[in-house]
């Protein structure tokens, strides 16, 4: 009878485990600095990282910054970043884990490539396409974090002992708590008003934008994506994009969504 028990719990236990997806997830940490690089933020990589996992769907934190009160008592109810840099003669090469509090890694990307030259760019690239990993993957939170060890935990206070007798039939229940997810609310954006037409000059791999003085005002890459730039104003990397009919430069800054109109003659 107790092996019966024993068995029951393992069973549980795995079957938890292999349905533990990103899906179960809604908070990711992201660190200030990847273990690859010297400097916190540099090449702004751990900002892009969080950016893209906010567009993603996930609520993303600076795991050192102060936390919502959700994560901040149990980080094992988030998901944890961690990029990985394979070194090559002539390519960056980065992939994107996110691993549980236990170090398990419930996603991994592709491995990112790039062979730009200037650093700056190439790392960005690179950690974008390793990205376009998640686009393969629907995510959307469903409610349920840590289901291997919610099971596991209820499992063991419910099972009874056997009897005295042998005959008595040991019955084992896992209870069914029913979770209420609230609606996931939209990122705020704070939009400034364009400063004055840009104009648009042809590189190699995108567009410098200058104005009238001349000065260079934003750097923009090409994409996979139509009208979708890797954009870059030397102190804030984002994206440049068109809606609607107008184009827009949207980037963090000091944990805010910002957006910048733009008047870009081509």
């Amino acid at each position: 009878m107790k092996r019966y028990i024993l068995l029951l719990l393992l069973f549980i236990s795995f079957s938890g485990y292999a349905q533990n997806t990103i899906n179960n997830y809604k908070y990711v940490l992201v660190p200030e600095k990847f273990s690859f690089l010297k400097e916190q933020d540099q090449y702004r990589l751990n900002t892009l990282a969080k950016f893209l996992l906010t567009e993603k769907g996930f609520d993303a934190y600076y795991d050192n910054f102060e936390l919502p009160t959700a994560i901040a008592n149990n980080k094992c109810d988030a998901l944890h970043v961690e990029v990985l840099e394979k070194k090559g003669m002539f390519t960056t090469n980065l992939t994107l884990l996110l691993k549980d509090c236990k170090g398990n890694v419930i996603f991994k990307s592709k491995e990112g490539k790039s062979r730009e030259k200037e650093y700056k760019t190439s790392y960005n690239l690179a950690l974008r396409d390793a990205f376009t990993s998640l686009d393969e993957v629907k995510y959307v939170y469903n409610g349920t974090v840590n289901a291997q060890d919610q099971q596991v935990a209820q499992a063991t206070t419910t099972v009874t002992a056997p009897a005295a007798t042998a005959t008595v039939p040991v019955t084992a229940t896992v209870p069914v708590t029913a979770v209420m997810v609230a609606p996931a609310k939209p990122v705020a954006v704070e939009t400034n008003q364009p400063a004055g037409t840009l104009y648009a000059q042809p590189t190699g791999n995108g567009y410098q934008l200058i104005d009238t003085t001349p000065k260079k005002v934003l750097t923009l890459l090409r994409t996979s994506v139509q009208d979708y730039f890797i954009a870059d104003n030397g102190t804030a990397s984002g994206i440049a994009f068109k809606k609607n009919g107008e184009w827009f430069f949207e980037y963090y800054k000091e944990g805010k969504l910002m957006a910048e109109k733009l008047l870009i003659k081509f």
